[in-house]
């Protein structure tokens, strides 16, 4: 039997909440895991205040009570976010649910970035595919530069993008985010550098996991 990725998700959810103080502004991220946060957050009562990733976890967080306004901030005290992959030097592949960019985008704001996964995510070497949102100007053209590209079924993002992932193989994500970094028609990408990460959370079991890294 596997491990219980619910359960583990839970207990990550459940102590990055208790993380956050009162008076804090908060990131809130996007995904299976963060669903386990929102509710736990909104159980410490505290008066926070939120931005969200999605309209998604803008709509449940409103939902259960989370005070969530506009992202009008140049910082926030802390981020909390899930991820599909964690390598070993603290790397991090995000994006399955498409929202990487804006996630990134409050992840570099936060004086803390906190990322919550279950057991199965922490990876020997990240591996593809690999999330990007790119303009919808010029989208053929810029897919046909990056090379081998899954382009998504579904409606652009908030912000007007159009989702895709590079599928190619290869072996240093430093080299394959600075090249994505590079491409004028790319405006996000889902590799996160360990220095955007301030500590992982992974619920092992009944335990959870604490990793620290070094500040940025």
């Amino acid at each position: 039997m596997g491990p219980d990725r619910e359960g583990e998700k839970r207990a990550a959810a459940q102590a990055a909440a208790e993380l956050v103080e009162d008076s804090m502004t908060v990131g809130l991220g996007t995904g299976s895991t963060v669903a386990h946060l929102l509710p736990a957050l909104a159980r410490r009562n505290l008066s926070i205040r939120c931005v969200a990733t999605s309209p998604r976890t803008e709509r449940i967080a409103s939902g259960l009570g989370l005070r969530v306004e506009p992202f009008a901030y140049d910082r926030l005290d802390l981020a909390i976010d899930g991820a599909d992959q964690i390598s070993p030097d603290g790397w991090l592949v995000k994006g399955g649910g498409g929202a990487h960019t804006r996630e990134k985008v409050v992840a570099a704001a936060a004086d803390a970035f906190v990322v919550i996964a279950d057991s199965t995510k922490p990876v020997d070497a990240l591996r593809p595919p690999i999330p990007i949102e790119v303009l919808a100007f010029g989208a053929t053209s810029t897919f046909a530069r990056i090379g081998d590209v899954r382009r998504r079924d579904g409606p652009p993002t908030p912000d007007g993008g159009v989702l895709a992932d590079v599928i190619a193989e290869f072996d240093d994500p430093a080299v394959l985010a600075g090249v994505l970094d590079g491409e004028p028609g790319v405006i996000g990408h889902g590799l996160f550098a360990p220095g955007l990460v301030r500590t992982v959370l992974i619920g092992r079991g009944d335990a959870v996991e604490r990793i620290d890294l070094p500040s940025r």
